[in-house]
């Protein structure tokens, strides 16, 4: 028995790790690769195996850099079952046609430019015919309820508290005359006591964890200050009569931003202002938050219960917008507004058009609420590391003021992490742990805290590395 990590091995996107299991070979996650677009096209469709040697893949959750490429697995192959929570299936149906059709129009609109430059034009990674055959192949397990990914192999998805259906997975391992193996990889944690979400568990009995370090090297401000950064940004926006861009991921953390906007406009404090959520796939994203309050912690029930309109993702001048006619129209808008709008990475999108024709203007305000990977152009503008950048193939000079919403992570931080290892570790016979989806300066600083609290051995794996599980 081995695990092999292929995705977010020094680096925090494309999850994909391979566990070896007597004779069969399961995929935890089978994410997007996301960082400079070459690189990453290559990685994402080149897979190191053939996608018809995996049985099966166990997904934590929905998020792109975590199931983004099934449908490219499907392409190489892969004909198993994909098991996941309920909430994370449902999700995982917009997502995944979402980003079909996003690199396709991509592709489409870049070759358009190709063409004109006689250079041979670009193919999507894949198709929504990809994505469509993948969706038939999930299949929606209940948190707590065991089942077998393969024969022998017992399973159970437990509270992961970062996003909607994100689950903590737990493999029971068991070999003829060998003691039995726990494997419990954590997913993306989130983080306690945060908006809409229960807060991410422990699992008693791991010999072995593969844990996320996103954020292992720092800590997330204290307190209700993404609410008051949020309304600050808001304000400014309003006084400056301009426009507050916030680029989010359609799943999470859209529903996430909406949510204390509401908390805002039910207090008085929100200017009036209209808000725009422009994305399809946000829209559809939050109907199946509606969906699936088994997930949502007491705070918000209690909102169900108690707003007037029984719905915290709601409130007047919100707008979700669906159309391509209404996402042009915010860009001819003359008045301060709010625009939450995918990708949340700015790699691709109805975001790209919003900060092509607002990104030149001093008055425009841009909010980053997530992480952004190395090389992204979310990344450039939020390290304001070029004055100029390029967005679909053409320069635009950076005169908008761009901000950081620090406390709105869906990742657990530095000391939440190490609290939720310190559980595990008491809770088990612990013999090795690996940190995952995290960069390098992330990963070494957490390593010596978990070595200082007597957690270990540690790992950061590197791509392609084997681990036995014994």
């Amino acid at each position: 028995m081995n695990v092999q990590f292929w995705g977010a091995a020094q680096t925090v996107t494309g999850s994909m790790h391979l566990v070896q299991y007597q004779d069969k070979k399961i995929l935890l996650d089978c994410g997007l690769y996301q960082g400079r677009r070459q690189d990453a096209f290559h990685r994402n469709r080149d897979f190191p195996f053939p996608g018809s040697e995996i049985d099966a893949v166990v997904l934590s959750h929905a998020h792109i850099d975590h199931s983004g490429n099934l449908p490219s697995l499907i392409r190489s192959g892969f004909d198993g079952p994909i098991f996941s929570t309920s909430a994370a299936r449902d999700l995982a149906v917009y997502l995944l046609l979402d980003s079909a059709k996003i690199q396709q129009s991509d592709v489409k609109y870049v070759n358009r430019k190709r063409k004109k430059q006689n250079k041979k034009p670009f193919t999507p990674l894949y198709e929504q015919e990809h994505a469509v055959t993948a969706i038939k192949k999930f299949r929606a397990i209940d948190y707590g309820e065991s089942f077998e990914p393969v024969p022998g192999m017992k399973c159970r998805f437990h509270v992961a508290g970062h996003m909607l259906g994100a689950a903590i997975i737990e493999l029971d391992l068991e070999q003829p005359g060998q003691s039995p193996f726990k494997l419990v990889f954590s997913g993306d944690l989130g983080r306690p006591d945060m908006p809409i979400l229960k807060d991410p568990v422990t699992v008693p009995g791991a010999n072995m964890i593969i844990m996320e370090a996103t954020y292992g090297n720092r800590l997330h401000p204290q307190g209700g200050d993404a609410k008051q950064m949020l309304l600050d940004a808001a304000l400014a926006a309003y006084q400056g009569g301009g426009k507050l861009i916030i680029p989010a991921f359609s799943v999470g953390r859209t529903q996430e931003i909406v949510y204390r906007l509401n908390l805002l406009a039910e207090d008085g404090e929100l200017p009036r202002m209209k808000v725009f959520v422009d994305s399809p796939l946000a829209v559809n994203a939050t109907g199946v938050f509606r969906d699936h309050d088994e997930c949502y912690d007491d705070e918000m029930l209690e909102r169900i219960l108690t707003e007037e309109d029984e719905d915290p993702l709601a409130f007047d001048d919100l707008y979700y917008v669906r159309s391509a006619e209404m996402s042009k129209a915010i860009n001819q808008l003359k008045e301060p507004c709010v625009v939450i709008s995918a990708s949340g990475m700015c790699e691709s999108g109805r975001i790209l058009h919003h900060l092509k024709n607002n990104i030149e203007k001093p008055e425009t305000i841009i909010l980053f609420a997530g992480y952004q990977a190395p090389h992204t152009l979310g990344r450039i503008l939020l390290d304001q590391s070029l004055e100029t950048v390029k967005i679909f193939g053409q320069p635009y000079e950076v005169k908008a003021q761009v901000r950081r919403l620090d406390s709105s992570s869906g990742h657990a931080d530095q000391a939440e992490l190490l609290a939720w290892a310190k559980g595990m570790a008491k809770e088990g016979d612990l013999k090795k742990l690996a940190l995952v989806h995290c960069e390098m300066e992330s990963a070494e600083p957490f390593q010596q805290l978990l070595e200082q609290a007597g957690i270990g051995p540690v790992i950061i794996p590197e791509r392609g590395q084997t681990v036995p599980l014994a």
